[in-house]
C-alpha cells in the first residue's frame, strides 16, 4: 500500500519538550520499548514501541507537561472506552518520569496525504474521495455520539489500512460544546481548522464538519481550500458536478450555523450516506434496571456532556437492603461500575443519599469520605465530582454522580445548582417513562 505509517501524526504543544534521545531504547512501565520516533513536535512525541509482554508493535504518544496530568488521564480513560472499527484502539495508559503516555493500536498503513502526493494528478478521483470521506464519517459520526469532537480532521490523521480509513490522533479531542480556555486557541491545522476554533468559539460537530469537508476538497484538488475564498472546486477540478460543489460549499460556511449540521447529514449530501455498523456505546446498564434503560443510558450521556465530564453513573437504592446499586453509567469506568453495591451511608454517594444534600468534591482523593477501596476495585478513582440526590417529594431514592471535568480543573459549589435542577429534571423524566420508579414500587421511598 505504498509508504508504511504508524496511525498517529499530529502532536500536542507543551511548554517544555523533551528529545526522543531520552526514551529511545530504554522500557517503559516495565512493558513497553521505545524503538524509534514517529514524529515530534512543540507539543509532545510519538515513537513505534513495542509490547514486550505481547510482541506487538504499538504506538506511543508523549505528553511531559506536569500541569496537564489529571486532564490527560481524564482525556485518555475517556478514549480508551471508545471501540469503533474506524477509530484507533487506545490499549493503556500510564504516567512515567518522562511525562504522560497513551498506548495506541500501530496502524499500518498510508495516511491519505501521503497517498495524495504519491497518486493525486493533482487530486485523487472523486469517487475514491468521496468513499474515504464516507469512511471518515462513519467514524466521527460514532466519535460525535460518544460527545466528543476530534478537531484535527485532515488527510494526515487518516490512515488507509486494509480494512478501510482508520481516524487517528485524539490528542487534541475536546468534549463536544467545550469552550476553549485562554491560550488555546489555534489547535489543530490550519486550512482544516473550523474559523471558530481560531476566534476561541465554541467547539462541536460542525467543527468537524468543516474539517472533513475541507478533507474532500483537498482530495479532490490536489491543495486544501482557502478561507473565505470565492474560488469554485469545480475550476480547479472539472470532474465536479455541481451538486457535489454545493454539498462541499455547505460543510465549508465560514458561520456554524449556517454549515452542515452533522458528519451524517454531511456524507448523505454527498450520496454516500453511512452504513448501520455502529461502535460500542460508553453508556451502559445493568442487566434489569429499575427505569427505562434507554432513558437512564440518555440521562448519564447528556450529564456527561452538559457537565463537560469524563463519566457519569446513576445509583438508586434497593428496597430490599438499602444498598445502593449503580444502575446505569457512561463513559470512563462505565463497565465496571454497573452493578457496584455500597452499603447504606458508604462513600460520598452513601451521605449524599442519606443527607439528602448535593456535594461537590474538588479533591477526591483526599476526602476521608470518599470510598476509595470500591473505586479502585472498578479501576477507575476520580480527581473530582459532582454527588446530587434524585429525589421525590422530598426524599431521596438515588444519586447522580458526575466525575472528573475533562478540561482539568475541579468540581465546586458553584456546580451544585446546575446539578441539582439536571438531576429533578431527571427524575421527572423518569418518573413519566414506562419501567419506572414508580412503576417498581419505588414510590415507598419517595
Amino acid at each position: 500500500m505504498g509508504q508504511e505509517q504508524a496511525g498517529v501524526v499530529t502532536l500536542d504543544r507543551m511548554n517544555e519538550p523533551r528529545t526522543a534521545s531520552q526514551v529511545l531504547g530504554r522500557t517503559l512501565r516495565g512493558r513497553y520499548r521505545v524503538l524509534e520516533p514517529i514524529s515530534s513536535g512543540a507539543m509532545g512525541a510519538v515513537y513505534r514501541a513495542i509490547d514486550v509482554e505481547s510482541d506487538i508493535e504499538v504506538a506511543l504518544k508523549q505528553c511531559t507537561n506536569p500541569h496537564h496530568d489529571q486532564r490527560f488521564e481524564a482525556e485518555a480513560r475517556l478514549l480508551g472506552s471508545l471501540q469503533h472499527p474506524r477509530v484507533v484502539r487506545i490499549v493503556d495508559h500510564f504516567a512515567a518520569p518522562s511525562g504522560q503516555y497513551l498506548v495506541m493500536d500501530l496502524v499500518r498503513g498510508i495516511d491519505l496525504g501521503v497517498l495524495l502526493k504519491q497518486r493525486g494528478q493533482p487530486g485523487l478521483p472523486v469517487e475514491q474521495s468521496i468513499e474515504y470521506v464516507r469512511q471518515t464519517c462513519e467514524a466521527l459520526q460514532y466519535v460525535h455520539d460518544q460527545q466528543i469532537v476530534h478537531r484535527d480532521v485532515k488527510p494526515q490523521n487518516l490512515i488507509l489500512s486494509e480494512s478501510g480509513v482508520v481516524l487517528v490522533d485524539f490528542g487534541i479531542a475536546r468534549l463536544l460544546d467545550e469552550v476553549e480556555a485562554q491560550g488555546t486557541v489555534g489547535i489543530g491545522t490550519p486550512r482544516f481548522m473550523a474559523p471558530e476554533v481560531f476566534a476561541g468559539g465554541n467547539v462541536s460537530a460542525r467543527t468537524d464538519v468543516f474539517s472533513v469537508a475541507a478533507t474532500l476538497w483537498t482530495l479532490i484538488a490536489g491543495r486544501p481550500p482557502v478561507y473565505a475564498d470565492p474560488t469554485k472546486l469545480s475550476s480547479i477540478a472539472p470532474d465536479v458536478p455541481p451538486e457535489l460543489e454545493r454539498t462541499i460549499a455547505a460543510g465549508l460556511e465560514m458561520i456554524p450555523e449556517r454549515r452542515v449540521a452533522s458528519v451524517a447529514a454531511f456524507a448523505k449530501a454527498l450520496g454516500a450516506p453511512l452504513r448501520t455498523e455502529t461502535g460500542v456505546s460508553l453508556a451502559v446498564s445493568i442487566d434489569d434496571p429499575d427505569a427505562s434503560r434507554g432513558l437512564m443510558e440518555a440521562v448519564v450521556h447528556t450529564a456527561a456532556g452538559v457537565f463537560g465530564a469524563a463519566a457519569a453513573s446513576i445509583c438508586l437504592v434497593d428496597e430490599t437492603t438499602g444498598e445502593l446499586v449503580y444502575q446505569s453509567a457512561w463513559g470512563a469506568g462505565a463497565r465496571e461500575i454497573v452493578g457496584v453495591r455500597l452499603p447504606p451511608g458508604a462513600g460520598i454517594a452513601g451521605q449524599v443519599v442519606s443527607g439528602g444534600v448535593a456535594e461537590a468534591v474538588p479533591d477526591c482523593r483526599t476526602d476521608p469520605r470518599f470510598a476509595a477501596r470500591i473505586a479502585a476495585g472498578t479501576g477507575y478513582v476520580p480527581y473530582t465530582m459532582l454527588v446530587v440526590p434524585l429525589q421525590r417529594a422530598g426524599r431521596s431514592i438515588g444519586a447522580l454522580s458526575i466525575l472528573d471535568r475533562r478540561d482539568g480543573r475541579a468540581y465546586r459549589n458553584e456546580d451544585l445548582e446546575p446539578a441539582g435542577l439536571f438531576a429533578d429534571l431527571a427524575v421527572k423524566a423518569l418518573d413519566v417513562t414506562p419501567n419506572s420508579f414508580t412503576s417498581l414500587g419505588m414510590t415507598s421511598l419517595g
